[in-house]
């Protein structure tokens, strides 16, 4: 077994470990520990609220969650001899959930504090814990259902340089400032509260947390992408940017729909990831894969061949308004389709919508290109449900 690089007390939060990970994106957030190419290492990780969620039958930590202190991150991991250019190469060898804390869970955010995918729709937060037996997950809150989970990092980049983070941060300021009103935000900028950077005290903390970029987003060192099929056995090649390309990793999933829906995401779970690392020199520039990571996925996924699927188009299901191509609006649209069908099984509105968010369900889009619809799917697997579901 991989020697375990990064440990954590499950008991205690992030700064207080006696290696603390960090919760900002900062080229100078020091490494945890180094890593020569072609090493094999255990990590430790913590769900993303960093414990703020507890096993009980209340929304109400959903409700009050502090989300400038999420994601809680392990690393960063030095590779040696990694330098900007590269290619880092990653594989994911394996996952697994610690034996004291075999659940997880996923919620609704408040429209208020976060939101989430469907917020107009789902504005009040809620929340289902999911038991873990094995390879499969059940929940008291979402019953008659039992899945096959795909274990997945929802979080995983390195460090961007100062250039690239300046770049974040004017941008998205930019966005921001188009509805400093909006409620959730447009976009997350920096704020120094809730900031955990590793080792990093005083003046220097000060500095890195007004400019540390959030991990909320996915951006081109990877980050928060929330791929279901970026699972054991994938390989992910990311562009380097820094020095040792600082290595981070987080926000694990036991299951995940495509999408993952509801924003307090699939099945949110801490547990241990196995990585292998390697680099390709001057892999950016070969390969030209150079503003967002590229992978190959495993071979690990639940065999379910049956589904029943839903469409959506770009129309506007609350005013009536055409878009253009809008394949948001479509996905949304085919996920309210299935919530609606899903409600006659007997399930609230909002068991639905966290289901489609558990469980492994597909997104696609279909079509892209016949004007002026968009067309995208959500496709569920029936074998999930401990009944046959089809309309009849």
């Amino acid at each position: 077994m991989p020697k375990t690089m990064f440990r954590l007390d499950l008991s205690k939060p992030m700064e207080e470990q006696a290696h603390p990970g960090h919760n900002r994106w900062h080229p100078d957030i020091p490494a945890a520990f180094s890593v020569e190419p072609g090493a094999a290492f255990r990590m430790e990780c913590k769900e993303w609220t960093d414990g703020q969620i507890k096993n009980d039958d209340s929304a109400e930590d959903i409700r009050k969650v502090d989300l400038e202190r999420v994601h809680v991150l392990s690393g960063p991991v030095y590779v040696n001899g990694a330098e900007p250019g590269d290619l880092l190469v990653v594989d994911i060898l394996d996952i697994g959930t610690f034996q004291e804390s075999e659940w997880g869970f996923n919620g609704i955010f408040a429209k208020e504090n976060g939101g989430s995918f469907l917020t107009d729709h789902f504005p009040e937060a809620a929340k289902s814990i999911w038991d873990f037996e094995g390879i499969f997950a059940t929940s008291r809150h979402v019953p008659g259902v039992k899945f096959a989970g795909i274990l997945h990092p929802g979080l995983i980049g390195v460090a961007p340089s100062m250039e690239l983070l300046q770049e974040w941060n004017r941008r998205e300021g930019e966005l921001k400032a188009q509805d400093l009103e909006r409620v959730p935000p447009l976009a997350n900028l920096p704020t120094p509260e809730s900031a955990v950077l590793g080792t990093v005290k005083g003046a220097e903390f000060d500095r890195i947390a007004s400019e540390g970029a959030r991990t909320v987003p996915p951006r081109e060192n990877g980050g928060n992408c929330d791929i279901k099929n970026l699972s054991k056995g994938s390989k992910i090649y990311f562009p380097v940017f820094v020095d040792g390309a600082k290595l981070s990793v987080g926000d694990l999933h036991f299951s995940q729909g495509d999408g993952e829906i509801t924003f307090c995401g699939g099945i949110e779970m801490s547990g241990w990831i196995e990585l292998k690392v390697d680099v390709i020199k001057g892999g950016m520039e070969k390969y030209k894969i150079k503003t967002n990571p590229a992978f190959k996925p495993g071979p690990v996924d639940p065999l379910y061949t049956d589904f029943i699927v839903f469409e959506g188009v770009s129309v506007n299901d609350l005013n009536g308004k055409q878009h253009y191509l809008d394949a948001n609006m479509a996905y949304k649209n085919a996920c309210l389709n299935a919530i609606e069908f899903l409600k006659t099984l007997g399930y609230t509105g909002e068991q639905a919508y966290m289901l489609l968010s558990s469980a492994p369900v597909e997104g696609r889009v279909a079509g892209i290109v016949d004007i002026p619809n968009a067309c995208c799917t959500v496709a569920i697997p029936t074998q999930i449900f401990d009944k046959d579901i089809l309309p009849k």
